[in-house]
């Protein structure tokens, strides 16, 4: 869970099914949701993973679609885990926080140097990824 369900939520989603595949069950959603982010999608496809189809949501819209069947929570920005919490008042999910920067708060720089930053944030969430989930 992230804010806006467009970058690092999205490519914890991604990832880990990428590296998990069916043996976890895993849905990601953002406190708000944003338009889709071509940065991200450039370089989760570095990786083999497809997000072209990704469709932002919000974690009220994953509630009325699904419910919230969730063991674990892992949150990526401040005010996601704020409403994760929230959450564990009606279920009894864990949550954990894993402090992600934004990559795009990096709109300084090149288009190299921008997908730089999108990299670093895929690849510290790949390894945080493994290590917990393995």
């Amino acid at each position: 869970m992230c804010a806006q369900n467009a970058v690092r939520s999205p490519m914890a989603e991604g990832l880990t099914k990428h590296f998990f595949g069916r043996s976890l069950y895993v849905q990601s959603a953002g406190v708000r949701k944003s338009d889709p982010d071509g940065f991200m999608v450039a370089v989760m496809d570095e990786m083999g993973v497809d997000e072209t189809k990704h469709k932002p949501r919000t974690i009220d819209e994953l509630e009325e679609w699904e419910g919230l069947n969730f063991d674990l929570i892992i949150t990526l920005s401040p005010e996601a885990h704020h409403k994760a919490l929230g959450l564990t008042r009606t279920i009894a999910a864990e949550v954990e926080y894993w402090p992600t920067p934004d990559p795009t708060l990096n709109t300084q720089g090149t288009r190299e140097q921008t997908l730089d930053a999108y990299r670093e944030v895929r690849d510290t969430l790949a390894r945080r990824i493994k290590e917990r989930l393995k």
